[in-house]
């Protein structure tokens, strides 16, 4: 639970993508462009090509005077911009642009190289060679080497380190003897000359390319301070952050924007458009696109929104599927939900399609395994859809030992089957809790939900463990290891299966990705028949940007930061 919660930190990672702002409705503006451009298809039928704008000459004014600037929208961030230390997946956002990674992925999630020119890995799995590309530097000029690499690893190991990314996952040799102040270097880092270091670990783990292949801190300048055990001076670098990314920090102004100036020293080559600026304002997200204020926004993919954007006349579309997933946790602490019959009727009693299909308007898509259809693990094979069936929640319930009583509510031993579901204010969850309330009613249950305005009230509520529903997303999962490591006996309270956790380590111990995808098949298989949440939905986002932006290609893992190097404007 303790990682659950943890990772409900990065939730600003969803849907917006680096983009910021999604949940606004160009419906919600009040406003209709002056003349319609026809709609090509409806939302349900779209694939991921870009639907190209119909008229750019309804480019509005704003636009066309801001020939050198690419402006997309966020969530205003706290300014703690440091990688592996940022304290929202907003401040993610903003890291991404200044930050770069050895190793990132590709729009399926295999990862490719990006600082690194190549990487080897040992026929035991445990080595990691990774070879610099030559003449990288960080944004002040200074060179970025093996050593930075290396240092970068190393107070990851801190013992006062609390930032979000779990390295001890990777089982680095020596890596818990640092921690613990019984070595003064990490046995398991070398660095071998100033392009090449290997990191050396002690179990095969799938996801270590990637973590240990993370963004890169300056020595220089992040380490000439540091002193084991104390890590607190880095927040006072938080907001003046030297990286390797293709943009530099020029100005943070909470509440209104952060500015951004193309980096000279970007190993590919200091980006085409001068300027990047991310709109932290609040207001009406169409608003800003319509009037050209903004460049880059997502809207839920609504066959209203595509409408009404299609309509603006100047701007591209693309559907993308966000690589996260919408779930709904049991509180595996109560006994009654200790019975995999009453989590079973408690599927099959909700009607999901119509909540996730129908009030949605199609922006969402019914999941049924804990992995997005973006991923290379995704499989529908040996899967039960859980169709809406409340003879069958009814059948469960009753072979579980609750029979109807007083008023139609359920009993059990005296006690009645009520349910205290929680989540987030919002308009889909006051859609969600009417049907689920009628669903659960009808098959003897009494739900009463609680909503929170405030997303730190709820996350307490959780950990104090006074519920027993909860609705919950991801943040983005860039591997499937990362989509089922809270159901291991180890992290989930109450939930335990010996089966799931002999394939969460299956499908660590391996770096086949054809083996993966077999071992993740069962896995999902299993937590289908024993299901640890009740999984939700899939979320669909329309990526709306000026016509005039070119080279724009979200990726569902890195948002937009990866093309913001190769963007241009004409």
């Amino acid at each position: 639970m303790a990682k659950l919660i943890r990772s409900l930190v990065l939730l600003s990672l969803i849907g917006g993508l680096l983009a910021g702002c999604g949940d606004q409705s160009p419906a919600a503006s009040g406003k209709e462009s002056a003349a319609a451009a026809p709609v090509s298809t409806s939302v349900q039928h779209l694939g991921t090509d870009v639907i190209p704008a119909s008229d750019i000459s309804k480019l509005p004014e704003a636009a066309k005077k801001r020939s050198d600037t690419f402006v997309a929208g966020l969530i205003d961030p706290s300014g703690a911009f440091t990688p592996h230390f940022h304290q929202s997946g907003y401040d993610g956002n903003v890291a991404s642009v200044l930050f770069a990674p050895l190793v990132t992925v590709d729009k399926t999630g295999l990862p490719i190289p990006l600082l690194a020119e190549k990487w080897e890995i040992s026929p035991d799995q445990l080595t990691y060679t990774y070879t610099l590309r030559k003449g990288l530097k960080f944004s002040d000029g200074s060179p970025l080497t093996a050593d930075d690499v290396a240092f970068t690893l190393t107070i990851l190991h801190d013992k006062s380190y609390d930032g979000g990314t779990d390295i001890f996952q990777t089982h680095i040799k020596g890596g818990q003897a640092y921690k613990e102040g019984k070595a003064d270097t990490i046995e398991g880092i070398r660095v071998i000359d100033p392009l090449t270091i290997e990191i050396t670990t002690e179990q095969v783990n799938a996801t270590a390319l990637l973590t240990l292949g993370g963004m890169v801190l300056s020595k220089a300048y992040y380490g000439k301070d540091y002193v084991p055990g104390h890590l607190d001076y880095i927040r006072e670098l938080h907001a003046k952050p030297v990286g390797a990314g293709p943009y530099k920090l020029e100005k943070h102004l909470p509440g209104q924007e952060i500015r951004f100036i193309a980096n000279e020293h970007y190993f590919a080559g200091k980006p085409q458009v001068e300027r990047f600026i991310y709109k932290t304002t609040e207001g009406d997200t169409f608003q800003f696109l319509e009037t050209g204020e903004q460049d880059f926004a997502s809207f839920a993919a609504t066959q209203d929104n595509l409408e009404k954007l299609q309509r603006l006349g100047f701007v591209n579309l693309q559907l993308n599927t966000s690589s996260a997933y919408g779930y709904i946790a049991f509180n595996h602490g109560k006994p009654y939900l200790k019975d995999k019959k009453v989590r079973q009727a408690l599927i099959y009693g909700l009607d999901r399609k119509t909540i996730v299909e129908g009030v949605s308007q199609g922006s969402a898509q019914v999941a049924n395994v804990p992995v997005s259809p973006t991923s290379w693990a995704y499989t529908e094979e040996g899967i039960n859809p859980y169709d809406y069936d409340p003879d069958k929640a009814k059948q469960l319930l009753e072979e579980a030992g609750w029979k109807a009583g007083a008023q139609g509510i359920r009993e059990k031993d005296g006690q009645k089957l009520i349910i205290r579901y929680l989540s987030s204010k919002s308009k889909n969850s006051d859609a969600f809790i009417a049907i689920a309330k009628e669903n659960y009613e009808a098959i003897g249950i009494q739900f009463e939900p609680e909503q929170f305005a405030d997303f730190n009230s709820l996350r307490a509520k959780v950990e104090g463990g006074d519920y027993d529903l909860a609705s919950f997303s991801t943040a983005m999962i860039i591997d499937p290891a990362y989509g089922v490591a809270d159901f291991s006996t180890e992290e989930a309270k109450g939930y335990s299966n010996p089966t799931v956790d002999k394939l969460i380590q299956e499908g660590l111990g391996t770096l086949d990705t054809d083996k993966r995808k077999e071992i993740y098949k069962k896995l999902y298989q299993e937590l289908n028949e024993d299901p640890p949440y009740i999984f939700y939905s899939y979320s669909k986002l329309l990526y709306a940007y000026n016509a005039r932006i070119q080279g724009l290609e979200p990726n569902p893992y890195r948002g937009i930061a990866t093309s913001l190097p190769s963007i241009r404007i004409e």
